[in-house]
């Protein structure tokens, strides 16, 4: 039995903006999170027929759909104007920069990475609202420019490493002192170092690493 051939009306309503790359900072995720925020503008029937590829935005409808098409193409041409400054949420953000959820939480708490405000919104099936930071757009393309990622990344490294030896010097501190061991006597062949160790306090100072 031959099979029915379906007939696929042309969509003879078309229109097309092109994301500048001041908005989507390089990123698919980014110009995905900008398709999602002008279907949130549309009325819920025009939604599907906005879509996107690459960075080019495309508003598709069949012929005698005139009001509607003209409708949709104000809406999404108003929130073209202004665009680039549409703020970065957190999956872009780590996408743009290629960073992880941990290193954006930590670099956000200690003011590496500015927030520029929080949003509020409610998950799709979801009863609870969930509330994050989101990020000046500029800020972000300045942290990529300037490669901070990489600086702060070899900061973390340098602080850990730290935290580890100060971390190792406690525990065998603690080892010494559970174990009665008194400290280390003073050799006679330095006399400097002799002196040092009269001064009240000295060893716990050197202990504290503050000199290395």
């Amino acid at each position: 039995m031959p099979r029915k051939q379906t007939i696929v009306a042309a969509l003879a309503l078309v229109q097309e903006w092109t994301l500048p790359g001041a908005a989507t900072l390089g990123s698919s995720v980014r110009a995905k999170g900008i398709l999602l925020e002008m279907r949130a503008r549309l009325p819920p029937a025009s939604k599907k027929s906005l879509d996107i590829v690459g960075a080019v935005l495309t508003l598709r409808m069949h012929e005698g759909m005139e009001d509607a098409f003209q409708a949709a193409s104000a809406v999404v041409s108003a929130g073209m104007q202004g665009i680039e400054s549409l703020p970065v949420i957190p999956r872009e953000i780590e996408d743009i920069l290629s960073i992880s959820t941990t290193e954006r939480h930590r670099w956000l708490k200690d003011g590496r990475l500015q927030s520029a405000g929080t949003r509020t919104v409610k998950l799709h099936g979801r009863a609870k609202k969930i509330t994050f930071h989101v990020f000046d757009p500029r800020h972000v393309e300045e942290v990529l420019n300037e490669d901070l990622v990489a600086a702060w990344r070899e900061d973390d490294a340098i602080t850990r490493a730290e935290n580890r030896r100060q971390a190792m010097w406690k525990a065998k501190r603690s080892r010494a002192e559970k174990a009665g061991i008194a400290e280390e006597p003073v050799s006679d062949s330095n006399p400097a170092d002799a002196e040092r160790h009269k001064l009240k306090g000295w060893a716990e100072f050197e202990r504290s690493g503050l000199l290395r």
